[in-house]
C-alpha cells in the first residue's frame, strides 16, 4: 500500500483538510503547513491538540527519495519551516504569558490543558528553567503550556530564549531527520507509514505517562509550590 493509499485524504482534492492528520496537513500545505502548525502548537494555547511529533516525523519521511507518492517534500525547506515555526511560536507564547499571566489559562476550560499546565509547573519546579524548557519539547500539551507559563512566572527572557532555541532545534530537527533517515534506509517504507506514525505518537506520549505514574506514587506535599531555582 502506497502513502497515498495510507492517507486517502491526500488524494481527494475536494475533501476538507484534517488538522489532526499529518498526511492531510502535509498534502494540503507542504512545508508551510509545518511552520504554521508548530507555531500554533507551541505559541497558542488553542493549538495543544495539534500533532507536532507525528507531523515532523512524517514530513521527514516524505522528504526521502521514493516515498510519499503524490506528496514529496524538500528536506531543507521542511527543516527551515519546522525551526522557524517552533522557535517563533515559543517566543510568542512566552510573551503572551508575560503579558496575560495565569488569567489566560483560567479562561480555558479544557481539562487536558489544565493538566498540562500542572505538569509544566512541576517541570519548572523539579528541573529548573533550562532543563524543564528542553524536556517539555518532547511532551505533548506540556510543550504548549510551558511557554506562556514561563512568561507568567517571570522566567528571565534571556534564559528562556537560550533554552527554548536549544530544545526547539533538538526536537524539530531530531524528529524530522529521524523520519528522513528511516525513509532513505528502508525500502518501500511508505507501506508502513501509518503504523510508524502511530508508534511515534505512542513514544511521544510515553514521557507524559511516566510523569503521571510518578506523580501518583509520590506522596502529597503541603500546599504551595517551590520557586523554580535560577540557572547558574
Amino acid at each position: 500500500m502506497s502513502a497515498a493509499a495510507a492517507f486517502p485524504q491526500v488524494t481527494a482534492v475536494d475533501q476538507a483538510v484534517n488538522v489532526l492528520d499529518a498526511g492531510s496537513l502535509l498534502a494540503a500545505s507542504g512545508a508551510l503547513g509545518v511552520a504554521v502548525v508548530l507555531f500554533a502548537e507551541t505559541g497558542l494555547l488553542i493549538g495543544f491538540f495539534l500533532p507536532g511529533d507525528s507531523l515532523l516525523f512524517t514530513a521527514g519521511l516524505l522528504c526521502a527519495p521514493g516515498t510519499g507518492g503524490a506528496v514529496h517534500l524538500v528536506l531543507p525547506q521542511v527543516l527551515t519551516a519546522a525551526a522557524v515555526g517552533t522557535l517563533a511560536g515559543s517566543q510568542t507564547g512566552y510573551w503572551i504569558g508575560r503579558r496575560g499571566g495565569r488569567a489566560l489559562l483560567a479562561r480555558n476550560r479544557a481539562r487536558r490543558l489544565h493538566e498540562g499546565a500542572a505538569r509544566a509547573e512541576e517541570f519548572l519546579a523539579r528541573y529548573g528553567h533550562g532543563k524543564a524548557i528542553v524536556l517539555a519539547r518532547f511532551v505533548p500539551v506540556v510543550r504548549t503550556v510551558l511557554n506562556p507559563l514561563a512568561g507568567a512566572l517571570d522566567v528571565p527572557a534571556r534564559t528562556f530564549a537560550l533554552w527554548q532555541i536549544a530544545g526547539g532545534l533538538l526536537w524539530t530537527l531530531g524528529l524530522t531527520l529521524a523520519g528522513y533517515a528511516l525513509g532513505t534506509s528502508v525500502p518501500n517504507v511508505d507501506r508502513y507509514l501509518l503504523p510508524m506514525v502511530a508508534l511515534v505518537v505512542l513514544v511521544s506520549l510515553a514521557p507524559l505517562a511516566v510523569e503521571l505514574l510518578r506523580s501518583r506514587r509520590r506522596p502529597q506535599t503541603a500546599p504551595g509550590r517551590p520557586t523554580p531555582p535560577p540557572d547558574a
